[in-house]
């Protein structure tokens, strides 16, 4: 079964095409609406790099989906072969808990969800919509959401102590990265050759988004996004976790609009409003070797909030088997591995430096006399939508 897997961001459009049930990998592409670049990668060893010619979302996905059966990174002969897609979707709400077969009434939901989360669930919908024109009703199309994983959380850490009316309207935590979450977890198990439900995990989902789950008997009991994907941690351009009374200041004393306030919390905040140079962390810490004094403090709150918020995660846990860091720059930073590891020296934590610093995807890096095992995780976010689109496809085929 070939299950084709679109992720679709408000800056990016990735997409791969996976073959089950041996979970083969044959063709990935991304575009980068930012530099109006595509890339496509196949298989066989082709790979094609070009310029975003087209004017519209739909004329990019549909040439970008004709290279799964055309030129030289064709991998199929038919595009009738592809018998599943899958979509990442960011909020899922209370309704969804589980993947979901796409209905207008899913796509209405989703759409109506767009007020929690408005940079993702709008640009998610859209790819539904532009892989719906592209293919028709004959493909089944799933969802899969985001803050499925975090559905687990107990009432003591989903509930916020505001007015208990606020969870009755649905504001409550919901969490997010919830996908990736769960597939570090499971990978988790496997590297470390344990069951998943005997593991106590923190896992760092650090990229431009940043979110850290609490993994316990196999399910999140805790994590720092919250209502919206704005909560927790310092993130690339987003705030994370803020006083509430600046918000009422800023509104009543400085005549600040919404529009103001969501501007500078969702894109003008983070690493690159400290920083004042940029969201990515290579260029946050390449200015730090120039001597730039806030690219440095940039990078100083960033680890702080972050080693705050693993020990708040620890006492969610009480105790802890393994650290996992992953996305890009949990996966590709040496730098903030170190000095996220160094705050909890205390608990007999210690990396091992050299595995650190040598790029190591699925490996533990901890020292072998280390309390706590630290483990690098590549994520992998499509395979687990494709495996989730697979289960669900064949129960509909038995």
């Amino acid at each position: 079964m070939k299950i084709l897997v679109i992720n679709a961001g408000s800056s990016t459009l990735k997409s791969s095409l996976y073959q089950f049930p041996d979970q083969k990998l044959l063709w990935e592409s991304t575009v980068d609406w930012m530099r109006s670049q595509i890339v496509v990668k196949s298989f066989n060893g082709a790979i094609s790099k070009e310029i975003v010619s087209s004017s519209t979302q739909l004329e990019t996905l549909s040439h970008l989906l004709s290279t799964i059966w055309q030129g030289d990174t064709a991998i199929v002969a038919d595009p009738n072969e592809i018998e599943a897609i899958g979509h990442r979707v960011v909020h899922g709400g209370q309704k969804y808990s589980q993947p979901t077969r796409i209905t207008q009434q899913v796509k209405d939901e989703i759409a109506q969800l767009s007020s929690l989360a408005p940079i993702h669930n709008p640009a998610n919908l859209n790819g539904i919509e532009i892989a719906q024109k592209i293919f028709g009703g004959k493909v089944p199309q799933y969802a899969v959401f985001d803050t499925a994983f975090h559905s687990s959380l107990p009432d003591e850490a989903s509930i916020y102590p505001g007015p208990y009316a606020w969870q009755e309207k649905g504001i409550r935590r919901y969490g997010f990265h919830g996908i990736s979450h769960q597939y570090c977890a499971d990978r988790s198990a496997q590297i470390l050759n344990k069951n998943l439900d005997s593991l106590r995990l923190i896992i760092c989902h650090l990229g431009n988004g940043c979110s850290l789950s609490a993994v316990r008997n196999a399910c999140s009991i805790d994590t720092t996004m919250g209502f919206t994907p704005l909560d927790g941690l310092m993130m690339g351009t987003r705030c994370g976790s803020v006083d509430p009374g600046i918000l009422l200041y800023l509104l009543q004393q400085e005549n600040y609009t919404c529009e103001q306030l969501d501007q500078e919390l969702n894109y003008q905040s983070g690493l690159k409003g400290i920083s004042g140079i940029s969201s990515d962390l290579r260029e946050i810490l390449s200015e730090i070797q120039k001597g730039n004094s806030r690219a440095k403090l940039a990078l100083d709150i960033y680890i702080h909030r972050l080693r705050s918020c693993i020990g708040a995660m620890l006492a969610s846990l009480g105790g802890l088997d393994a650290l996992v860091f992953t996305a890009g720059v949990g996966e590709n930073s040496p730098l903030v591995r170190s000095l996220a590891c160094d705050g909890f020296k205390f608990l007999g934590l210690e990396i091992n430096h050299q595995l650190n610093e040598n790029k190591p995807f699925d490996q533990d890096i901890s020292d072998v006399n280390s309390k706590i095992r630290v483990l690098v995780i590549h994520t992998q976010e499509d395979l687990a939508i494709a495996k989730s689109c697979y289960c669900l496809q064949s129960e509909n085929l038995t």
